[in-house]
């Protein structure tokens, strides 16, 4: 999919408007997905416009019937037994530049389809910053604010405007200021709103605004592990595109940029976040960020000092699932993985880290239709 920027005032007309379509009892999760696994999907939409989004969503709410927005399926997890709701993709890509001052910097808005990473590229082509330490992150736009999304030291909450959404309880669109949505550490009310309202909460997003830097080199430089493969000091400035070389190579170094012919890639990215505990919980050696009243601690160094390295998990699902063999917090699909298998890795995962260290890590991808279960503690 390729993004169409618009130009501010730009009168050209687009063309027709390409009707939604629908689709039942022939499509699966395994093929919307990046883990490559769940099952069959009741109904699936995909929406070439706002007003056939939020028709789908509305007509769903009307007949009780369960909603599912979808972006590119890099963060969720569904069973083997699927959904019988509605799934509804929204097929749009397109960038909007909003405004562009030396006082207010870069207004940049994207539709929620976009895809995240080429919302990232346009913005450094045009010399803008803010987020390019967040290159590589498969999925789209749309999702960002609701899990917040983060990496290398920068996150959403740093450069986030405005979310439009399709508020489903007032049965009306209309414009999230940051300060509404309540981002925290990988967290959102958007998010938060999915134990109220199901597999999708209360707000759809339809499209999502940025306020970005003017200026060619990157914000200083925040994560030690991205200065060091720059070969410069945290705090640094670096040119963004130099930058985002970087992350992406060190995604890739990890399994973390998508490539079909890569095992290590068939995944859900990190599946835990990293453990927010208090400071007298964190095991000797084990990093530690202050995060608040509380510290933060990396759930990789969790898992892998609890005896769960790089590949673990193979020999219960048969060889067909196991940690990443590059990068012990993403569970990936070696081929042939049900949603079981993968979930058969993380609670084994979960309860050596609980059972070592009593501390429950929490995951971080949607998990729809399934669950880990508890984890005991000590």
């Amino acid at each position: 999919m390729s993004c169409t920027i618009i130009e501010p005032n730009d009168n050209v007309d687009p063309g027709p408007t390409v009707p939604s379509t629908r689709r039942t009892g022939d499509e699966a999760f395994a093929g919307l997905t990046t883990i490559a696994t769940g099952g069959p999907v009741g109904e699936l939409v995909r929406a070439y416009s706002e007003d056939d989004i939020v028709e789908a969503v509305r007509e769903a709410d009307e007949e009780g019937r369960a909603v599912l927005m979808l972006g590119g399926g890099s963060n969720l997890l569904a069973s083997d037994q699927g959904f019988d709701g509605r799934v509804v993709i929204d097929m749009r890509s397109e960038i909007d530049q909003v405004q562009v001052s030396s006082c207010g910097g870069a207004i940049l808005r994207g539709t929620a389809g976009t895809p995240w990473d080429e919302f990232v590229a346009v913005a450094i082509a045009n010399g803008w910053h803010g987020i390019e330490a967040l290159s590589g992150i498969p999925g789209s736009l749309g999702a960002t604010p609701v899990q917040n999304v983060g990496a290398y030291g920068q996150e959403i909450a740093d450069t986030l405007y405005s979310v439009r959404v399709y508020d489903r309880e007032a049965k009306k669109r209309t414009d999230l200021a940051p300060s509404e949505i309540g981002l925290s550490y990988r967290n959102s009310r958007l998010k938060e709103s999915t134990a109220q309202w199901g597999a999708t909460g209360r707000w759809i997003v339809l499209s999502v605004t940025y306020q970005l830097g003017l200026g060619t080199l990157s914000t200083p430089i925040a994560y030690s592990q991205l200065a060091q493969a720059l070969g410069v000091d945290v705090g640094e400035r670096v040119p963004s595109t130099d930058l985002r070389a970087a992350v992406l190579e060190l995604r890739r170094s990890k399994g973390m940029v998508l490539d079909d012919s890569d095992r290590d890639t068939y995944s859900l990215g990190s599946f835990f976040t990293n453990p927010i505990v208090p400071a007298q919980s964190i095991p000797d050696g084990a990093p530690s960020f202050p995060h608040g009243d509380l510290v933060k601690t990396s759930a990789a160094w969790l898992i892998d000092h609890a005896g769960c390295g790089k590949g673990y998990g193979a020999e219960a699902t048969g060889g067909r699932a196991s940690l990443s063999t590059k990068h012990t917090l993403a569970i990936t699909n070696r081929g042939g993985a049900s949603t079981e298998d993968i979930l058969t890795v993380a609670r084994s995962v979960r309860e050596r880290v609980a059972d070592t260290y009593g501390i429950t890590l929490v995951n971080e991808p949607v998990l729809l239709g399934t669950g880990l279960g508890d984890a005991p503690t000590r």
